[in-house]
């Protein structure tokens, strides 16, 4: 990767991100090791600036934390703080589909099952990569219907945080295939304008969703081993 003019620093932060996260998901890089800006910089071929934007990224997605006289350092991902953040995610989701059920328009509903009905189409092609594209926008729907900006908020923030865990079991067809049918029963509930059904909906998605992600995560661990140090 090098750091070329026409490639904005932007792309290059995401980028990096998304490959940091893939290597702390999968135990490559042990909980506790540094971060280190310069040895990052010169692993990926790019200034520092597009890598301290990568470790906000990450730090934001809660798979590294700041700490003083360190930096950032990569923090441990156990099944139990997955499952808290998903917990709190199957909440905040929940009560936006409750929110989202009985206040969307006509419009919003309408547009929420014409995106279900594209994302059908690429489970069916197994397009993982569009799906999950087209799955943060099909949440995002959801928590723009509730027509309340804080819960709205909070929901974005807890999804950026759960975001490469979700990414990860999306990869999976089957794992595609569950996800649009769970979102039948979600789009079916807030076209009806049932609030409580939609609450239900969206907690089984969210529950159905860790469980795939802890599944996967557990079979794909590997002994981490520390990233490159400044020195080296």
């Amino acid at each position: 990767m090098s750091d070329h003019v026409s490639v904005p620093k932007q792309v290059l932060s995401q980028a990096i991100a998304t490959e940091l996260e893939a290597e702390i998901l999968l135990g490559q890089v042990a909980a506790g090791t540094r971060l280190d800006e310069v040895a990052l910089a010169r692993r990926f071929g790019v200034s520092r600036t597009p890598v301290r934007e990568a470790l906000q990224i990450v730090v934001a997605r809660a798979l590294a934390l700041r700490q003083p006289y360190k930096g950032v350092v990569v923090s441990d991902i156990s099944p139990e703080r997955i499952d808290q953040l998903f917990e709190a995610m199957s909440e905040i989701e929940a009560l936006c589909g409750r929110f989202a059920a009985q206040r969307m328009t006509m419009e919003e509903r309408s547009a929420l099952l014409s995106q279900h009905e594209a994302m059908a189409r690429m489970a069916a092609a197994g397009d993982a990569q569009a799906y999950d594209t087209a799955n943060t926008r099909f949440h995002q729907m959801i928590y723009e219907g509730s027509h309340n900006e804080d819960f709205a908020e909070m929901a974005e923030a807890m999804r950026m945080k759960l975001s490469p865990f979700r990414r990860s079991q999306l990869a999976d067809a089957e794992r595609m295939a569950r996800s649009t049918a769970e979102h039948d029963q979600i789009v079916e509930a807030i076209a009806a304008r049932d609030g409580q059904a939609a609450e239900k909906a969206l907690r089984r998605h969210l529950l159905s969703a860790a469980q795939a992600m802890l599944h996967k995560w557990k079979r794909q661990r590997v002994e981490p081993t520390p990233m490159p140090s400044k020195a080296s």
